[in-house]
């Protein structure tokens, strides 16, 4: 959980989230904000998904002839939203990117990274294998520790 000492300004109404890392898995998804919502396939060109230093988790960063792939995920509440901002470590930023789904470009957020990352690109099917079912675990006791603090809205 993070601990800012400032609010970030959310996105709202029907705003996507174009998710690339550990929010690509509906069991993650299910343990955050308690359902797994729509994922349509989609791509971030001029990125990519790098693994992180002593991290399970990627990052999004820049990268002039990458293409991140992902998921548009859309419908988010303003609670679920927040749940999210505040699963998000410090140092990811919340920003804009056009994200593509088949032949339409689409005005989606992502969590981009800003520290120090990996050469080597993030693997989802390595995390699946080796860290998914623990991993969904953590969120749910993360999600857990966040309603018993009485921190959801």
């Amino acid at each position: 959980m993070s601990d800012r000492s400032w609010a970030r300004r959310l996105p709202t109404g029907d705003a996507p989230l174009f998710v690339y890392g550990t929010l690509r898995f509906p069991e993650v998804l299910t343990e955050l904000i308690g359902c797994t919502m729509e994922l349509r396939p989609a791509t971030v060109p001029g990125r990519r998904v790098a693994a992180l230093p002593g991290k399970i988790y990627p990052g999004l960063v820049h990268a002039d002839s990458g293409v991140a792939q992902g998921f548009l995920l859309t419908g988010l509440t303003r609670t679920q939203w927040w749940v999210l901002d505040e699963f998000e470590d410090d140092e990811y930023d919340l920003s804009p990117v056009c994200a593509h789904v088949g032949n339409r470009v689409n005005y989606a957020w992502t969590y981009a990274w800003t520290e120090v990352v990996e050469s080597r690109d993030w693997s989802a099917r390595e995390f699946a294998t080796a860290h998914l079912p623990t991993y969904a675990e953590q969120c749910a006791a993360w999600r857990r520790e966040l309603v018993q603090l009485g921190e959801t809205v």
